[in-house]
Formats: structure tokens, sequence, C-alpha cells
């Protein structure tokens, strides 16, 4: 193409804005390089309540419209700003009704999903067409993510059948798929009898967001190689959408996601106490001496190894098969910190693991974003037992802080850390396969071991510093796909 390519990246959440999970992170960190590469990239995500509109400059658009849901109209508003020290475009749909409440997707006096999850985001995915014609600013593919924006390339093809938008959806998560009853379809304006069985909106007698996305994008891709395989091998990995994923794996593609170093870099850093690098890292004990300071830990403690977790703690991310053996890891020399919130029972178990081990383990039931990167800059390993990963960004990180993961071989952790051998210098991890305590446990064994080695733990802490993390070859393949999209959108019926 001549001109620049228009992509419109559509999702329910975007950094620095706002952020719950990795599709934050990749709808906040994959603009930037496509726009070195001459696309003109805009996003759009939900103007939430808690987004700081004073902070980022978002101001009113003068476009606003109202949206058609059952028997109720709704306005909704555009807004406008731009990622910080970027000139690239960043719009919010503002509606008080469904975004106008403290939580993104769970309301924090309950900590449950807010009951009318399906109706907010079918009003986001019906006003991203009328906020574009009241813009006046038509993209020529819209990249729609996860199955809070999977109806979008859905209105396009069934509402208007001559629009030449080509459609990428990424499937972030397949786990979360967005299942309605047959009613959202009187919201979405189609009508219940598209629910007819085995159709693109029917999904064992419900409706499903993520099954739509799928159905109508021109192409679909997922955040990791191995995990756009494993989606098609079994309803382990496919969650039901097995079958509909492998009818058409000729569209589906696997892309890695890549972190921003100018966020997740120990080099510069702002908010670590001591910057490093590759080829010096001194500065990294001195971050460990401040971490376990921070945290309380013994500072006595500093040659022993320190492995740490920033998680979600949930079944997904390994606990069930971490938590039976904690006891047994602390009878090892290490100290062990837990960075996160989930699951009630995991939150407990270890506060009181804290509790009875004081000079062991630290766990903060919480999410602080510069203890995050102090965390990764000062623990010696880092721990990623998941039972599924569709791509991982936090064993990516660590790398980057010469920081050694210990992983499952699954999704994207399979397709970013290898095996270590200290003796061949080889790998850049340490990885187990089957997902259970006496295999965690194991490697976890085996990776303190290996620490005792200085001179090779060093090498290997090069290695993974050395692993390239970047955007810049998954930026190229989204062009790809991009373009992919456009031409099959353009030849289409």
């Amino acid at each position: 193409m001549t001109e620049k390519m228009k992509v419109l990246l559509v999702a329910a959440e975007a950094f620095p804005f706002a952020k719950v999970g990795g599709l934050a992170d990749v709808a906040g960190s994959l603009p930037e390089p496509l726009h070195e590469k001459g696309v003109d990239i805009r996003t759009m995500i939900p103007l939430y309540d808690k987004i700081d509109r004073k902070k980022f400059g978002i101001e009113f658009s003068g476009v606003a419209f109202d949206v058609e849901m059952g028997d109720e109209t709704v306005e909704g508003q555009l807004w406008c700003g731009k990622f910080s020290e970027s000139e690239i475009p960043a719009y919010f749909i503002e509606c008080a009704k469904y975004f106008g409440r403290t939580g993104i997707y769970t309301d924090p006096k309950t900590g449950e999903a807010y009951p009318d999850d399906g109706e907010r985001f079918v009003f986001f995915s019906k006003a991203v067409p009328e906020a574009l014609r009241g813009l006046g600013w038509s993209p020529d593919v819209i990249h729609a993510n996860d199955y809070q924006t999977g109806l979008v390339p859905a209105l396009y093809r069934l509402t208007k059948p001559d629009d030449k938008t080509g459609f990428l959806f990424s499937i972030h998560n397949l786990a979360y798929q967005g299942q309605n009853k047959k009613t959202i379809l009187d919201q979405i304006g189609f009508g219940q009898d598209q629910a007819y069985p085995m159709g693109p909106f029917e999904f064992f007698g419900d409706i499903n967001l993520m099954k739509i996305g799928i159905s109508f994008a021109n192409i679909v891709n997922t955040v990791s190689p191995t995990y756009a395989k494993e989606i098609q091998s079994s309803e382990k990995f496919g969650n039901g959408l097995e079958g509909v994923l492998k009818s058409m794996s000729d569209r589906l593609f696997g892309v890695l996601n890549g972190i921003d170093r100018k966020v997740w870099n120990p080099e510069v850093d702002k908010h670590i106490p001591y910057n490093f690098s590759k080829d010096d890292l001194s500065g990294k004990r001195m971050c460990k001496a401040a971490l376990l300071k921070e945290v309380g830990l013994p500072e006595t403690k500093i040659d022993v190894p320190l492995i740490a977790s920033i998680t979600r703690l949930a079944d997904q991310k390994g606990f069930d098969i971490l938590l039976p053996i904690m006891e047994d890891i602390l009878k090892e020399d290490v100290t062990f910190v837990l960075l996160g919130t989930g699951k009630k029972e995991y939150e407990a178990a270890f506060t009181e693991l804290a509790k009875k081990y004081p000079d062991k383990i630290a766990a903060v039931i919480d999410f602080r974003g510069p203890l995050a990167h102090l965390i990764e800059a000062g623990a010696d390993m880092f721990l990623m037992p998941s039972r599924y990963e569709p791509c991982g960004l936090n064993q990516m990180y660590s790398m980057a802080y010469g920081t050694v993961p210990i992983v499952r071989k699954t999704g994207g952790l399979a397709d970013t850390v290898t095996a270590a051998n200290l003796e061949k210098n080889l790998g850049n991890g340490f990885v187990f396969e089957k997902y259970d305590s006496k295999a965690l446990l194991t490697i976890v064994n085996e990776a303190v071991r290996a620490f005792k080695d200085k001179k090779g733990w060093h090498r290997l802490q090069q290695r993974a510093m050395e692993f390239d993390s970047s955007w810049e070859k998954s930026a190229d393949r989204y062009i790809e796909l991009y373009s992919q999209a456009l031409t099959m959108a353009r030849w289409s019926d």
C-alpha cells in the first residue's frame, strides 16, 4: 500500500489508562512499534470512571451518539486523548450507565463480575461504528481483542454487507468467553433466531461473544505459537471452542507478545533504586538488599536464593500444585516473596505461611506497580507453574532483569523459556512438564542447587537477559496479518 494503513485497535483495557491484566499491556505497548513502522494506529477503550481524564489530557470530542439497546436508547460520547509521550491517538467511549463505576470488570464490593457484563460490552461494541462515524475516520482494519469486542466484526459483516473493513481478532485468554443468555440478542438487535444450533452465535444453548469474534473475523490470532496449537488440540485448552478453531486453522496464527522495554528495562527503570545491565549486575544485588528490606525479610539473607511470584492467585496460575509443597520449598535455604491477589483461600494460606515463617516468606496480598518492578529487579528466580499460559509476560520481564524463570512447559512459557544446562552454557531458565506438585518441587530444588554455582548462574542470568523480548518482530507479524485481513475483506463476496 502506498498510503498508510489505518488500524483501530479496540479493547476493554489499555495501559496506562486502565489495566487489569496482560491485555492492557499489549493494547498499550503494540501501538508504538506499529506507529514507528508507518501504520496509522489508534486505540479505543471504554472511559471507565477510574481513568484520570486530567492526567491523560482526555477531552470531549464533540461527538455524541445513541445506541439502541433493546427497548432502550442509551447515549454515548467519544472522548479523545493520546498515549504518554506520543502522538498516537487514544479514543474513549463514555457512558455513565455502563462505565461510570469503581471497577473495570468486577465490583470491588463483592469481588464478583458485574451482572450486566455482557450488556456493557455489547454497548461498547455497538458504540464503535457510531463513534467512528461521528469522528469521520474509517480504518482499513479493526483489531478486536477478546470477548469484550467479539461482537464488533459481526456488527459490520451483518449490518454493512458492502463494507470492506478487514478484521483481526486476537485471543488473549480463551477461558474467558463472555457467555450470555439468548436474551442478549435482543440488545444486540439481531433477534433470537440467530441462536440456531451450531451457528456462530450459539454455544451450548447460550450466546458466546468470543465465538462470535472468532467466527466473523477474517484472521484470528493468539498471543503465542504454542497456545495457537494447544487451543485446537483438546477441550482442556479449547474450552469448548476447539472444534471451531480447528475448522479455521488456516486462518489462525500465534504471535508472541513483546514487552515495553521503555518500562521494563533495568538500565533505565525509575522504579528501582539501582540500575544495572547484562554486563554489570552489581546493581541487581543492591536491588535485592532493598527488596528484602522493603518486604520485611532479613537482610542477612542476601546470599540465599530469593524466589518470587507476581500473579493472580488462581488455579490457572498453578497455585493448586504450589500450595501443597510450599512448606517443602521453605525447608530449603531459600526466601520467597509473593505479590498478588485472587482466590480468597490462597490469599489466606499465604498470609498464614508468612506468619509461620516470617524470616522465609513475605506475602503482599495487593498489587503495587513500583513493588512489582523492585521484585523483578531484586529476585533471583521467578516462579510461573501455570496450568496454561496463553503468552505470559512476567517470564519476559524477569529475563530482562536477570531473574531466572522457573516455568511449566505450556503456551507462551514454552515459546520463551528453554531448559538450563549450566555445564554446557545452554538455556535461559528451568522447565518442567507434568502438572503436579512433585514435578514442581523437583524443578524448584534443581534451580536452588544451580544457584550455588555462582559462575554458571551468572552466565545463566546473562543468557536470560539476551532474550529478544522486544515488539519489533511481533509488530512486523501483526502488519502482515492486518494486510491479510484487509485482502480477504476486499475480495470477499
